[in-house]
């Protein structure tokens, strides 16, 4: 994979590509082989000071809040035709950035497009209002403003769709914003500020600032003149960035990790269960929060079905994630895969047998982790408990309804869940029971834009996705108008007897 034609990233701020005032840099790398692709402005807080300002400005004295809604959507159309005419070049950026297969990213590039789509349309038909009427006196009625400047934390793993997710309601619904895109993979930001630069939004509208978390992102986390905070990522960040909103009381929304349960009952669609167990553990490199990195399976089916997650595994291509072919490629970043590596020996310390598919010699330079099951676990060991965030899958055995149910809640997080079966009323008992905020039944993870996407516990607070992104992004007002002659107090109306002025101090 070539990487001479890679440019410097710089920062985006006021319609502009600019250095960082402090003139540093960092070195972005390549998952696949550990060496350098390009380099990369590093952001501080004056570089988050310049965008907010920006921002602000353009959200106050700027058109984009008080142009029409048919203007303000005509662009945002625009930025989702623009997607789709680089849609090659961006599923390149994103494998040679991330590892994924270029044959997943090329879905995520279509799913942003998408997103831009949906949101321009979301605006038009479900941004709407309530009215209530009283008697013959009053109406009060509702409508949905901006909130102001929006800051917008990714992470990356899947970073263009998940920048998207976040930058299309966030503009379609009026406000202003600042992206702070994951220090790990730049590329595909970079890519999205020159589409909506060539899509000709008005100067401070979209701003990026690279960066790491620790100063570029608390910078903007931290900046009074931002209202906003969206952020997807580690719960143990979240945490910390809502904390450090505290004093400027902004609203966050949180989509945060995840230890999802799929559970497999005796009576289920073996095969349905099997594609999408592999298929939700695998893609993606493993890397991705709802995936169902703990498998509970009836100890009726259970070797059974071990024997083909076995077979399957060993199949499973493991590669160059510009081969079509590819279905695993590297992990984003050495550190990553020390700590996932890491995982995989705690699992043998804590008596799990661990079974791993193959990596070809040609790739041992790169952070590639094999397809890797982990058998015989129990529910209070490590890796069946913390988010390992990668292809790996913890295996263990049920016996009844009640303890899976039981076992499956006891996590810290609750982001999704996974249930098969064929007995239609267990999958609903199972799927309110769970404490999740979504929830699979025979089927795997596939999402509806117009559906809320978000968690329960540790996983996160809130809800985005279709309208449910309107009461994030938006401030809800209330109207009240007086529609006839009505009573009203009269404090003071009637002179009182005896009644003296009283002064308090000099006049």
């Amino acid at each position: 994979m070539s990487t001479s034609n890679i440019e410097r990233v710089l920062h985006y701020i006021d319609g502009q590509f600019v250095e960082g005032l402090a003139g540093k840099s960092f070195t972005n790398i390549s998952p696949f082989n550990n060496q350098p692709i390009n380099e990369v402005a590093e952001g501080f807080k004056e570089d988050i000071d310049r965008a907010v300002q920006a921002a602000r400005r353009a959200f106050d004295e700027g058109p984009w809040r008080t142009m029409s809604v048919e203007k303000r959507l005509g662009y945002i159309i625009r930025i989702a035709e623009l997607i789709e005419a680089n849609a090659e070049e961006l599923s390149y950026l994103e494998s040679l950035d991330t590892g994924l297969p270029v044959s997943q990213t090329k879905k995520q590039a279509a799913r942003a497009a998408e997103n831009f789509r949906f949101y321009a349309e979301m605006v038009k038909s479900r941004m709407i209002g309530e009215a209530y009427q009283v008697d013959q006196s009053f109406i009060n009625y509702t409508i949905h403003k901006p909130v102001g400047v929006a800051g917008l934390i990714t992470p990356w793993n899947a970073p263009f769709m998940l920048e998207t997710w976040k930058v299309a309601p966030a503009l379609a619904t009026g406000n202003t914003c600042i992206l702070k895109p994951a220090e790990w993979s730049p590329l595909t930001a970079n890519k999205l500020a020159h589409i909506i630069d060539e899509a000709g939004l008005p100067s401070g509208v979209f701003n990026i600032v690279h960066g790491f978390g620790e100063t570029a992102g608390a910078s903007l986390v931290a900046h009074p003149d931002v209202q906003l905070i969206s952020f997807t990522g580690e719960t143990t960040t979240g945490s910390e960035i809502i904390k450090n909103s505290a004093d400027t009381l902004k609203r966050c929304s949180m989509e945060l990790g995840g230890k999802s349960p799929a559970i497999v009952f005796e009576d289920a669609d073996i095969e349905s269960a099997l594609d999408a167990i592999v298929w939700g553990i695998f893609s993606f490199n493993g890397e991705r929060c709802t995936a169902n990195s703990r498998l509970f399976l009836h100890e009726s089916i259970h070797d059974t079905f071990v024997d083909a997650l076995k077979e399957r595994v060993a199949n499973i291509v493991v590669g160059d994630p510009m081969e079509k072919e590819t279905e695993v490629g590297p992990l984003i970043h050495r550190k990553h895969w020390e700590n996932v590596m890491n995982y995989i020996a705690i699992a043998q310390t804590e008596g799990a047998g661990v079974v791993s598919g193959y990596i070809p010699e040609a790739y041992k330079e790169g952070n590639y982790v094999a397809p890797t099951l982990l058998l015989g676990c129990t529910n209070d060991m490590r890796v069946a408990r913390e988010e390992i965030f990668g292809p790996v899958m913890a295996v263990m055995k049920f016996t009844t309804e009640e303890e899976v149910l039981c076992m499956a809640n006891d996590s810290k997080y609750g982001l999704a869940a996974y249930i098969w079966t064929r007995d239609i009323k267990r999958g609903h008992r199972m799927a309110q029971g769970i404490e999740s905020g979504m929830v699979w039944l025979n089927s795997q993870n596939v999402r509806d834009l117009r559906i809320p996407f978000g968690g329960s516990k540790s996983s996160g607070i809130g809800r985005e996705g279709g309208h449910y992104s309107f009461e994030f992004y938006t401030e809800t007002q209330v109207v009240h108008v007086a529609t006839g002659d009505h009573h009203i107090p009269q404090f003071g109306k009637k002179p009182r007897t005896g009644a003296k002025e009283q002064t308090y101090g000099p006049v």
